[in-house]
């Protein structure tokens, strides 16, 4: 016995894939996208006091980004030092050095 499916059933089966695909698909984007989209800068004075620890644990240079609840600690300030050497300077909430990471080396901070 064969069935038969209406035009309107096979319309409405098709739109319905669509959206699940659609859904998907953005829950894959969602799921891909880079974190940068959720980090938050350090602003105010405590922008003012990590930078100034970090750019002496870093032995100069210049701030070049921030942020708030990094994974790895609670404040994390990148630095950019003269010769383009990047350096992570990881802190906690009171401001003091938790990691610092440059170029793929690490240095854990007692």
């Amino acid at each position: 016995m064969r069935t038969r499916i209406s035009k309107k059933a096979a319309v409405l089966a098709g739109v319905g894939a669509v959206v699940v695909l659609g859904v998907g698909g953005a829950g894959a984007a969602i799921a891909g996208s880079d974190d940068g989209a959720t980090q938050r800068p350090i602003t105010g004075p405590a922008l003012d006091r990590a930078s100034k620890v970090a750019l002496q644990e870093a032995g100069g240079g210049r701030v070049t980004e921030t942020e708030v609840g990094d994974e790895e600690s609670y404040y994390q300030v990148e630095v950019t030092l003269d010769d383009g050497t990047q350096v992570d300077v990881n802190l906690d909430r009171a401001f003091h050095v938790v990691r610092t990471k440059s170029e793929g080396a690490s240095r854990e901070s007692d």
